[in-house]
Order: C-alpha cells, then structure tokens, then sequence
C-alpha cells in the first residue's frame, strides 16, 4: 500500500502538513499530500518550496542546492533551475494552489481536489479556517462592528463540511483557536452550531468527532475537552488551541490520545543555543557604539528600577542576516527536549536561516532592557505596573488607572515554555521580548519558527513581515507530527 492521501486546505506555510509529511515507517512516507489549498501569495510560495523539499526527501536525498538556497548563497531564479530541484518544484506546483476557498470557487477547488484524489476512498483532510472571527482579540476589536456578525470567515467552515460531504474522506482534522468554544453568532453557540454540522454533513456518510486528549465516548465530551495544550507534548509554547478529530462512522474506528510530555521543552531548550545578535536603533542613528552606550545607560538606570545592574555587557553581536553560519553546538537535552531537538535540527546547514533582529526605538530598548533583567530576577515577565513612570510608555492607554494593557511588554521566560506565538509579532516585538537582557531586542524569525516547532531547514519566503505572519498562523508541525501518528493507525489497519 502506498502513502495515504492528504489534502490540506487553509494551509498556510504549512505547518499541519509538515507534521504529516515527516511520518515515516520502515524509512517509508506514510503520508503523502496531495493538494493543498492557500490564498495568500508568500505563504503560498513558503508551502510549494516545502513541498519540493518534502518530495525530494522522500525520494533520496535533497541536494546541496537546497541548502544553498536556505544560507542565501543562491537565489530563487538559480535554485528552480537546478536540474534536481527545478523538477520539484514544477511537481509541487501541480500539487500546491493558491485559491481562496468559498461558495464562489467550490467548482474550482472540487476539481483540484478530485484530480488530485484519483479516486482514492481512503485519505486525510486537514486543515483550520482562519480564526479572526473566533479569536477573543478579533472580536474584542470589533464589539461594536455592525458588519462583523456579517463576515463570511464565521461560515468558512462550510467549506470543509461541502469537501467532508463530496469526498467523503475516511479522517479529516480541524484546528482552530480557543475562542471558537466562546464565540457566538446571531446568539447561538458557533462551537455547537460546528460539531453539530461536521456530525450531520449530509451525503453518504456520518462522522464521530473525538478529542485528541481524552478518551471518552463523543457523546461524553464536553467542549474544553477538545482543547490541545501544545506545550504539554513537546512544542516549546504555551499555545491552546481547539483540534477535532473527526471518524467515518462506517469504519468502527476508535482513536488513541495524544501521549503527554514527562516534562516541558522551555524557551532556553529552543533558543539558548543560536548566536546572540544585536537589535537595530530605529529612527536614530544606527551603529555598534551608539547601541552600546544604550545598553549600558540602560543598565546604569536598573537600580533606579531596584535591580543589582549586570555585572558584564559582553561585546555586541552582529545585527543579524538572512543567514548567519554558525558551528554545530552539542546540546545536551533529556526527556521531551532532546526529542524536540531531534526534530528541528539540520547540521547540513551550518548555521541559521532568518536570524536577524528587527529595529526597535531606544526608548523600547530601554524597556527591553529592563523587562527582560527584571525576569531574571523575578521568573516572570513586569507588568505595566511594575514599570517605573520614566519607563511607562506614553500613551493613555498605558498609563490610565486601569492599565489596560497591562501586560504590553512580555519577556518570553528562559525556563518556561513560551507564551502563543500569534500573527501579531509581525506588528512589534513588544510581546516577544528575548531573554538575554544584554541582546536588549524582540525574537528573530527564526527564534519564533523554533518556538513554533518549525525544523531549521524550513525555508520561508515573502518579506521579513510576510515571513513573521506566516510563522505565527500555523499550526505548530511537531504537534502536528503527533496527531499524525495517531491518524496513521487509524487509515493504515
């Protein structure tokens, strides 16, 4: 029996297929994608490139071209004529479609879908719709849009129900954010009004809808029970999110549950080990010895703040670069964290991909500074209130009585796993503060693709914002890889 089709719709860069694709069994593809969906360009592009390197994997080796894309020694134009990787891509292309899922382009996206099934009965849909209508800070934003019970993204979860109904896959798996199982619309329940449509879809068949963390019959389970806490099996973050799992009733299948971690992958088991590089000076003059005297004013000033100033500033580090060659480090890692290791590292690369810090002012520098000494100190990220009032941005907003935003600048703790790594980071830094208070900066791409599970060979394309986002909407591929194996033994008896 060859691979197990998948198609994955809502894709993004490509995080849940990542998971998938990387299952193997005797050396052998246990899955196999065979479409995927994405509407925005950069992703889009992130997800052939990925496909490439997926199909290449599979049929021996990926060549050095690869890799030399990945360090920036080559560019796109040189890389898709590669004799190796030129074919590749052409095939990923086939496979890989950028089309915006709706009632509009149903026709289109049922015939891509059926060409690329070839009647296969037994195959995986996976995938989320996107979750800004669901999301607690999507629809805080728009409490008084009248327009927003409108948005079509609260239906676009039809489009998986008519793809369940047409095709009638034999598993499909469906994420979305927390808030789906708060979120309301026209006063009814949008959680209820989902599990109720995805058990009911119509046509030929039926589907149980399990969670992935409690074995329960589904007609016991209570809504928080879908509810996957990634940082309780290997993902390096603290990000909850809403996983269903759904079964043809007609194969009497029942699922096993994902296994939980002994023990928590922390921020310093994902970072601690890439170069320190130095954060840009925004609208000011940018230079090693006028970053330098920021830091160390910004050192002087921590008593002021009640913190002992750091004994040592080393030396700045680089700014960073679309690639910084690095030597191979020995980690040691025990437990969850030496298996998370094995999953991100690539030594053929030699270094890291996208590691270079965005420009921040001097007066969030300062803060920087600050907020990532005072957890060091604390173990915990300051709260606006633990700012001095030089400290306190200017802003109403910041420096009302009720400090609405009180936790506005968040360090991600060396010894805990990260907070959600959400599409926001493409905005500021402010809530991805790094640890190293002497690297006074916000996360790298590559830091946050880490903290996302990403393996350090994946390659995002698109500008620096383009690639953030991309980083931030996925679904994090290790977490991914684990419902994979439980997916596996469900499709291959």
């Amino acid at each position: 029996m060859g691979p197990i089709p998948i198609v994955d719709i809502f894709a993004g860069p490509g995080g849940l297929g990542e998971g998938f694709g990387a299952l193997k069994r005797n050396g052998t593809n246990v899955f196999e994608s065979v479409a995927a969906i994405e509407m925005e360009s950069s992703a889009h592009s992130t997800l052939t490139l990925r496909h490439a390197f997926r199909d290449l994997e599979q049929r021996g080796q990926v060549p050095d071209a690869y890799y030399r894309f990945a360090r920036g020694e080559i560019g796109y134009q040189v890389l898709s004529k590669d004799s190796t990787i030129g074919p590749a891509l052409a095939r990923a292309a086939g496979r890989v479609h950028r089309l915006e899922l709706g009632e509009e382009t149903r026709q289109e996206s049922d015939a891509l879908i059926k060409k690329a099934l070839r009647g296969q009965p037994n195959w995986v849909l996976v995938g989320g719709p996107p979750c800004q209508a669901y999301s607690l800070v999507g629809r805080s934003r728009r409490a008084n849009d009248e327009a927003f019970e409108e948005d079509k993204k609260h239906f676009l979860y039809r489009e998986y129900l008519h793809i369940i109904s047409t095709f009638l896959p034999s598993v499909f798996v469906m994420e979305n954010v927390k808030g789906l199982l708060s979120s309301t619309h026209g006063g009814q329940p949008m959680f209820k009004r989902i599990l109720d449509d995805l058990r009911n879809v119509g046509g030929e068949a039926e589907y149980e809808i399990y969670s992935l963390t409690k074995s329960v019959s589904p007609e016991a389970l209570q809504p928080r029970d879908f509810i996957i806490r990634a940082e309780d099996y290997g993902v390096p973050q603290q990000r909850h999110r809403v996983i269903l799992l759904g079964i043809r009733k007609d194969l009497g299948l029942t699922p096993k549950t994902l296994e939980r971690s002994k023990t928590q992958v922390t921020v310093r088991d994902a970072i601690h080990d890439m170069p320190s590089i130095r954060s840009r000076i925004s609208k000011g003059i940018d230079s090693t010895a006028n970053w330098a005297a920021l830091r160390a004013d910004a050192n002087d000033a921590l008593a002021e703040e009640g913190i002992s100033p750091l004994s040592y500033l080393p030396e700045p580090g680089p700014l960073g670069d679309a690639f910084l060659h690095a030597a191979p480090r020995t980690i040691r890692a025990e437990d969850a964290a030496a298996e998370y290791r094995r999953w991100i590292e690539d030594t053929r690369l030699g270094g890291f991909a996208s590691h270079v810090s965005r420009g921040h002012m001097a007066s969030d520098l300062r803060r920087y500074f600050f907020a990532a000494a005072y957890a060091l100190k604390h173990g915990r990220s300051p709260v606006l209130s633990d700012f001095s009032e030089g400290l306190t941005p200017n802003h109403l907003s910041a420096r009302s009585e009720r400090k609405s935003f009180a936790d506005r600048f968040k360090v991600q703790v060396w010894d805990k796993p990260s907070s959600t790594v959400v599409s926001h980071i493409a905005k500021d830094g402010h809530y991805y503060i790094h640890p190293d208070p002497c690297q006074m900066r916000s996360l790298s791409i590559r830091e946050a693709a880490r903290l996302q599970s990403f393996p350090d060979n994946y390659v995002f394309l698109g500008n620096r914002t383009q690639q953030y986002t991309q980083v931030g909407n996925a679904v994090p591929p290790f977490l991914a890889h684990q419902i994979a194996k439980i997916v596996s033994d469900l499709v291959t008896k």
